[in-house]
């Protein structure tokens, strides 16, 4: 090891030279005498602790070493959807303004100046965010494998993350619209699912990933969920348990003597072929399924998240706490507060009512034996107001999604109850 000086136009600098454990000549120039001094030692006591000595590959650019962190890294830590919008942030903003920058010369100044500059070009807050938290983790393992001394990005102050959609839950009697659409469509699947997602508050991709043997006499199991046709572990890597609320269990209930595939090992809302849901068929559902139910219900920019949402809002009515609802919901309290304060605050002074009786008052309201908005028996006729009901007794055109001349969608419902409840 040596140190030496080196006058440039500039003025002086000093080179630190050594040798790494494979032999291999290194070097390193810094600006001053006495940081040179200080490598130099570092590097003494290093080799007679038998630690290894810092790489310095003075010209190894952070492209090169992107591809470095990909595979030794990403590809096998990584989801396949953080994956793609990992890959999405590199190739779109980090490696056309920093891949031919050589790692050594990154530089906290360096990259808020290029914060900045996606500021003023209109890259929005999260985008930025989302940038900077990938450049982060590329950094950290650079600091790891010993390519760099520290990780410059710490200090780069990031956009908060914040909600920017309000959350605003479906109530229970537009879910039960829903679940009347698709049992009058001969969707009973669909339609329990729906009754999963709004009832019981799972992911989407957890109630795809639930078996027969997840459902218990008073809870739901979630230990797995399904991402691109894959069983893998939950969004938080953790199992949880959610009550079981009874019109949930009468709907599972009835879904599996419905079913051929009812064996405790079978999923409950498997593929045709009996496999999880691929990324094309969960697509398909959102796009296709969801949506004409959505429409139907007159919320036609409603999501399946959504229903999860739905699910809080029930529990919040009937005076969870915050700890509680995070439980069920299984995430961390702090994020229930943020995401659900609003409710909360909604909530407070207000009567109290079980979430169980709240979804039946949905389902009497939508079709009762006496009086049915949609369907009413002779002598109970009602006069829906347009603005609460999409679909009007008194409206000649066809309902949006069928083909002229086939059932509408009102008789279809009507034709459904009159069989289940009877003349």
């Amino acid at each position: 090891m040596s140190v030496e000086k080196i006058q440039r136009a500039s003025g002086p600098v000093w080179r630190v030279r050594w040798r790494d454990e494979q032999g291999q000549a290194r070097s390193r120039v810094v600006g001053r005498k006495a940081d040179a001094l200080a490598l130099d030692n570092d590097l003494n006591r290093a080799k007679r602790l038998g630690a290894s000595a810092p790489v310095a590959n003075q010209r190894e650019t952070l492209a090169e070493f992107s591809k470095l962190w990909w595979a030794r890294h990403a590809a096998p830590n990584l989801a396949r959807h953080t994956l793609e919008s990992y890959a999405s942030a590199l190739d779109v903003h980090i490696i056309p303004r920093l891949g031919e920058t050589r790692l050594t010369t990154l530089t906290t100044e360096m990259l808020s100046d290029m914060r900045a500059d996606m500021a003023v070009a209109g890259v929005g807050e999260q985008a930025i965010r989302k940038v900077l938290t990938v450049l982060q983790s590329i950094l950290e393992r650079a600091v790891e494998w010993r390519h760099i001394e520290s990780n410059p990005v710490r200090a780069v102050r990031k956009p908060s993350q914040h909600r920017t959609r309000v959350v605003r839950p479906l109530p229970p009697k537009t879910i039960e619209v829903m679940r009347t659409y698709l049992l009058a469509t001969d969707r009973q699947a669909d339609a329990t699912l729906i009754s999963v997602l709004a009832y019981a508050g799972l992911r989407p991709g957890e109630a795809i990933g639930l078996r027969w043997h997840d459902l218990g006499q008073r809870t739901l199991l979630v230990e797995r969920s399904v991402a691109f046709g894959q069983l893998k572990s939950t969004k938080t890597a953790s199992t949880r348990s959610v009550r079981l609320l009874a019109p949930l269990a009468d709907d599972l209930h009835a879904w599996r003597r419905a079913t051929d595939r009812d064996a405790e090992t079978d999923l409950i809302f498997p593929a045709p072929d009996g496999s999880p849901w691929n990324a094309d068929r969960a697509r398909n559902w959102r796009k296709r399924t969801f949506a004409d139910a959505a429409d139907a219900a007159g919320v036609p920019n409603a999501r399946p998240y959504d229903l999860r949402h739905s699910y809080v809002s029930l529990l919040i009515a009937q005076g969870a706490t915050v700890v509680e609802v995070a439980r069920q919901a299984g995430h961390a309290p702090t994020m229930t507060l943020s995401t659900y304060a609003h409710l909360f605050d909604e909530d407070d002074g207000a009567d109290h009512r079980p979430a169980d009786d709240q979804i039946r008052a949905a389902r009497l309201a939508i079709v009762s034996p006496e009086v049915s908005v949609l369907c009413p028996r002779p002598g109970h006729e009602l006069t829906p107001d347009p603005e609460q009901h999409r679909i009007s007794r008194d409206s000649a055109k066809p309902t949006p999604g069928f083909e002229p001349g086939t059932p509408s969608y009102e008789l279809l419902i009507c034709r459904a109850f009159a069989a289940f409840t009877g003349p």
